[in-house]
């Protein structure tokens, strides 16, 4: 079986970085020497979509920073830098790699809480410090997770000569984590800073019509299915969620890291009892548990009798996904749209109220994204290829529709 696990991927002896991933990553560096010895924080931010290489460009720039903070001649020496994530499946692969490199420290990778609360009670401020996944930054107070100011992000700045981070909007999942393009900018305006756009896919093997008609699902509209969306991808539509689970096992045997997910919409609740998802042809599966071990839930063997989320599968590759779309998610016949019905929501932590957002409009539009974001999130974790099952009947209906027609047109 091919080693693609999260672990190998980031690990920086394994990095083949592209030129432009290395000329990236040198910018970066530049930048941070340039900025740290600043009367005000600078922050650099690295946007890109699902499977563009950002977490394996922070990887290596980490490892380079930990390298020259320990070369007496650099101009890092001597520099206490931070790795966070706010993320606990991922922040478990960081960690599991701290100690496998010269001066990479478990201790270096923190949750975002974590190193708020520690330097504001050391009284100290960090170097550098670099940020996987900062759309899961808090933008909002959260007292369950102990952060009581207003931003995760602008703490951070406050505590930090030089922060590096990656955002994806389209990646945002819960409403207290709500991240958009106007909330970044009003953050970083302040202070020198710089942004660098990825757009190369490297997770995927599907075409770039297939990536686009993905995108559009993201954003609710259904786009007929482009002709070469089978072309060294393994694209497949289901007519009921029990075949497509077989199917996924199959593969599992023959290659490893393929996993059922879905969105949410179905119950589940955190009380340490198994909340079942039940669907077409007796599709009968437990929601993912809270995984309490170092190894990230989808390199559990045992976890291919669960099914897989946002809360352990952002962030990880697979070689194949079986995506089952929710019943909060329906295709409206007036417009056949892709449209969220959010009093089908089962997980209320996922969609809580904002004090900072008093109008309903508003407020209901962002909750209707987060759910369409889910599905981005999801639909793009394959390597090799995605099996798809809608609980709609109208929508599971109009995906069978075309994926038949593209079928019948490939084999005249």
């Amino acid at each position: 079986m091919p080693n693609n696990t999260a672990t190998a991927k980031l690990a920086p002896n394994q990095h083949h970085l592209t030129p432009e991933q290395q000329d990236l990553v040198d910018r970066i560096l530049t930048f941070t020497t340039h900025h740290l010895s600043g009367e005000k924080p600078a922050i650099f931010t690295i946007n890109g979509d699902c499977g563009t290489g950002k977490s394996v460009i922070l990887s290596q720039l980490f490892y380079n920073l930990q390298q020259a903070a320990h070369e007496p001649q650099n101009d890092l020496a001597g520099t206490q830098n931070y790795f966070l994530v706010n993320h606990p499946e991922v922040l478990k692969v960081y960690q599991e790699l701290a100690g496998s490199e010269p001066h990479v420290l478990k201790k270096d990778f923190l949750r975002p809480t974590s190193f708020i609360n520690q330097l504001h009670k050391q009284h100290r401020r960090a170097d550098v410090v670099v940020i996987d996944e900062a759309h899961l930054l808090l933008s909002q107070p959260d007292h369950y997770n102990n952060f009581y100011g207003t931003n995760q992000l602008a703490e951070i700045l406050k505590l930090s000569r030089v922060v590096i981070c990656v955002f994806d909007f389209h990646q945002v999942v819960q409403t207290k984590n709500y991240w958009d393009e106007a909330r970044l900018n009003q953050i970083v305006a302040p202070y020198p800073h710089e942004t660098y756009h990825l757009t190369h896919q490297f997770r995927m093997h599907a075409t770039p019509a297939l990536i686009n008609w993905m995108d559009a699902v993201s954003q609710g509209e259904l786009l007929p299915l482009p002709a070469d969306a089978r072309t060294d991808y393994d694209f497949r539509v289901y007519g009921d969620a029990e075949s497509l689970r077989k199917a996924i096992v199959a593969r599992n045997r023959q290659v490893g890291l393929s996993r059922v997910v879905a969105t949410t919409g179905y119950p589940s609740t955190l009380d340490g009892g198994q909340h079942y998802i039940n669907e077409t042809g007796g599709f009968h599966m437990p929601w993912d548990q809270y995984n309490y071990t170092k190894t990230p839930w989808s390199e559990i063997p045992e976890t291919i009798n669960e099914v897989g989320s946002i809360y352990t599968c952002q962030g990880f590759d697979l070689n194949y996904v079986g995506l089952i779309l929710s019943p909060l998610l329906y295709l409206d016949p007036t417009d056949q749209r892709i449209k969220v019905d959010l009093s089908k929501q089962t997980n209320r932590e996922m969609l809580k109220r904002r004090a900072d957002v008093t109008d309903p409009a508003v407020f209901n539009h962002m909750k209707q994204q987060i759910i369409l974001n889910t599905v981005n999130v999801l639909l793009k974790r394959g390597i090799r290829g995605v099996y798809l099952y809608a609980h709609d009947p109208a929508l599971r209906s109009a995906l069978l529709r075309d994926y038949q027609r593209l079928l019948q047109s490939s084999n005249p």
